[in-house]
């Protein structure tokens, strides 16, 4: 995949300062990151997906920052600031929020009203949506100046983004283990075959590792320690990792060193539920279809896919061959905006 630059204008959020092409963008709005692909020039937005806002008279007022602006305060906000995720479980959970939301990052990457009008926008939804749920998405987009939307299921765009073509006669499935969701589905030939879905995902990895380094090792964490040592255990292929904390016992500072076994070891019980997704997904495929996917292998994508250890427990349990994304956190965002380019692609499984 051609290398895209990420770029940074100055104001935190890390919008591109090359700005929207013009020629369409993909939002993969997640629980844990946002992400915004423009067509022509890749990668220009990935912060959090944090707001931090200001009380006034009991209502939230000003936004004061947004993404690692934002994440920033988490756990240090002084009085009449509050951080707040627009989405949980990888679903709206509050819409005017979410509305704000999309305005502000929005606004540097289209800073016109004419220019948002204009935009063809794909926005990624998880496969198992409610249509309440799409509907409080399409009326966030447009709040936010989005003239017109596609609401793409997130699986098929992060195949898109690994190469494959949902269009094509053949099955195909996808494992995307995000933040608030981790979703298996199977899909081919224009059209979703069968899906599952779990609340079980990233978000209850970091708690697991954090409930894991408090019983293990007496050990005091943050929540956004925890969040951090778990990035770090995901990317970082070393021998083990420093965590810094409180001893659970004196209270002083203390650190201990975390080996990758122990994080797979701390995560195998939400591990074990995204397994039991995929067998369910797959006992609901028709012969052919499963004789597909053991041939062309499962796709995993998603920034939590890369627990230690998961893609080999894939191959183990099920004896096909686990094909990880080399970028999984950008290949659902990369792969709706592939899709723009292809109308039939949007027509097909558009659920808007």
């Amino acid at each position: 995949m051609e290398e895209v630059e990420r770029g940074n204008n100055g104001n935190g959020n890390g919008a591109s300062s090359k700005g929207v092409s013009g020629k369409g963008i993909s939002i993969d709005l997640g629980t844990a990151n946002t992400l915004v692909w423009d067509v022509q020039h890749g990668m220009l937005y990935n912060q959090p997906t944090m707001m931090a806002l200001s009380f006034n008279g009991g209502r939230h007022s000003d936004v004061l920052g947004v993404g690692e602006s934002a994440e920033e305060l988490v756990g240090r906000s002084p009085d009449g600031v509050e951080v707040v995720r627009p989405l949980r479980d990888g679903v709206i959970t509050d819409l005017e929020t979410t509305r704000r939301f999309l305005r502000e990052i929005l606004a540097d990457i289209a800073p016109t009203w004419l220019q948002r009008r204009r935009l063809s926008v794909v926005i990624g939804v998880p496969a198992g949506a409610t249509a309440l749920e799409r509907r409080a998405l399409l009326e966030a987009a447009e709040e936010a100046g989005i003239g017109r939307a596609h609401l793409l299921p997130e699986p098929v765009c992060g195949a898109v983004g690994c190469g494959v073509d949902p269009l094509a006669p053949r099955a195909h499935l996808v494992v995307d283990i995000g933040a608030g969701t981790s979703e298996v589905a199977a899909f081919g030939a224009g059209g979703v075959l069968t899906f599952r879905s779990s609340p079980v995902a990233g978000d209850e990895m970091t708690s697991a590792l954090h409930q894991y380094i408090r019983h293990e090792h007496q050990l005091v964490v943050g929540e956004l320690q925890a969040e951090q040592a778990k990035i770090r255990a995901f990317s970082d292929p070393s021998p083990s990792m420093v965590v810094e904390g409180r001893d659970a016992v004196s209270g002083k500072a203390r650190v201990v060193n975390l080996s990758p076994e122990e994080v797979t070891e701390a995560v195998a019980s939400v591990t074990d539920e995204i397994l039991a997704c995929l067998t369910g997904c797959l006992d609901d495929l028709p012969p052919q279809a499963v004789s597909d996917i053991m041939t062309e292998g499962v796709i995993i994508v998603g920034g939590a896919s890369l627990s230690p250890g998961f893609h080999k427990r894939v191959e183990d349990a099920f004896g096909v061959a686990a094909l990880p994304a080399d970028e999984p956190l950008s290949r659902v965002a990369e792969g709706g905006a592939r899709c723009l380019s292809n109308p039939d692609i949007l027509s097909a499984y558009d659920a808007a």
